[in-house]
């Protein structure tokens, strides 16, 4: 049986090609699985978070490994690496990708769940930083967003776990999640191996008393550098 071309990598050297980055996203996109491919109950979780030093030259990326039933840190890791692209609206995740990788071969064993501070599908071209990072390393993965990349919602209730559709072309990329009352709701979508209801009640399972779920608020913190809050 013929088994076609190879596919691209999901990383390549960047050469300044801006049409040929959103071509391949849109081929990566086509292998997104939005099913749920993930043991139930989950063991481990781990949430993902980068940032930037140096003026930008550095790209740094927290990892943060939790066990899924207490939601305690077991470890937690930053990778830096030199940043090898500028900012560029929609092609992120390609900037972000790479300290990502180091961050996750530093963990001591492969989570089961992780969640990236970043949009899964809900994204222009429905690859972002959550998708990609799940088409590349397999790993089951949703995106926790704090604000609307694309696409449109209505005011969720104001009750936590009240949500609204975030909807694009008439697709429904997501969802506007209250967490907490009175605070903007997140927006989370699957990114790879997740159904949208999957991702939604991984979440919900996550909170605490804060605004973000615990894997990406642990990884937020480490990413940005504050001892205390989030």
């Amino acid at each position: 049986m013929n088994a076609g071309p190879p596919l691209p990598p999901a990383l390549p050297d960047w050469n300044g090609d801006v049409a040929a980055a959103r071509a391949l996203q849109v081929e990566l996109a086509r292998r997104v699985v939005l099913a749920d491919a993930f043991p139930r109950p989950p063991r481990t979780l781990a949430g993902f978070d980068v940032g930037f030093e140096d003026g930008g030259a550095t790209t740094r990326a927290a990892a943060v490994l939790l066990d899924a039933d207490s939601l305690q840190p077991l470890e937690a890791h930053v990778a830096r690496v030199p940043t090898r692209m500028p900012y560029i609206p929609g092609l992120l995740s390609f900037r972000e990708l790479p300290a990502l990788l180091d961050a996750l071969a530093r963990l001591s064993r492969a989570p089961d769940l992780v969640f990236v501070d970043g949009h899964g599908i809900a994204h222009p071209r429905r690859l972002g930083i959550a998708a990609h990072f799940g088409v590349a390393t397999g790993l089951p993965s949703i995106g926790v967003a704090k604000r609307v990349l694309v696409g449109e919602h209505a005011e969720p209730g104001p009750v936590r776990g009240d949500a609204a559709p975030l909807l694009h072309r008439g697709e429904a990329i997501g969802v506007a999640l209250r967490s907490k009352p009175r605070c903007r709701p997140l927006i989370v979508s699957p990114g790879h191996r997740v159904s949208l209801p999957g991702a939604v009640e991984q979440v919900l399972r996550c909170l605490t008393r804060y605004r973000l779920p615990e894997p990406t608020r642990l990884a937020d913190r480490l990413a940005s550098r504050r001892d205390r809050g989030a």
